[in-house]
């Protein structure tokens, strides 16, 4: 069972930055950040392979860079030029898929490991 923690969250201003940190408590091939906002069903928001290959939501790409360090089994979403709309509950997921199926993944329920999260609040 994969353990995973996320930490980073927080309150800021619009166009503020935020670094969000996932310790996972053994190496797992695909990992992603998702979030769920009040009322709203939870959204995959990026994705990384363990080769690096990423995927990112349409509203974050250009503002949002997932990261991981597979020494340290540590995934990272930075988050920079954050807007209200990104203002959500943010999680960690993870699972074991070999690299083919990986790049397929970006649904909720294809993902087995699921961290507690951590809010993100973003204030105009």
């Amino acid at each position: 069972q994969v353990q995973l923690v996320e930490s980073g969250g927080g309150s800021v201003q619009a166009g503020g930055s935020l670094r969000l940190s996932c310790a996972a408590s053994e190496y797992t091939s695909c990992m992603a950040w998702f979030r769920q906002a009040p009322g709203k069903q939870r959204e995959a928001v990026a994705r990384i392979t363990t080769y690096g290959d990423t995927r990112y939501a349409d509203s974050v790409t250009g503002r949002f860079t997932i990261s991981k360090d597979n020494a340290k089994n540590i995934l990272y979403l930075q988050m920079n030029s954050l807007k209200p709309e990104d203002t959500a509950m943010y999680y960690c997921a993870a699972a074991r898929a070999y690299y083919g199926r990986c790049i397929r993944l970006w649904a909720v329920d294809e993902y087995n490991y699921w961290g507690q999260g951590t809010q993100v609040t973003v204030s105009s």
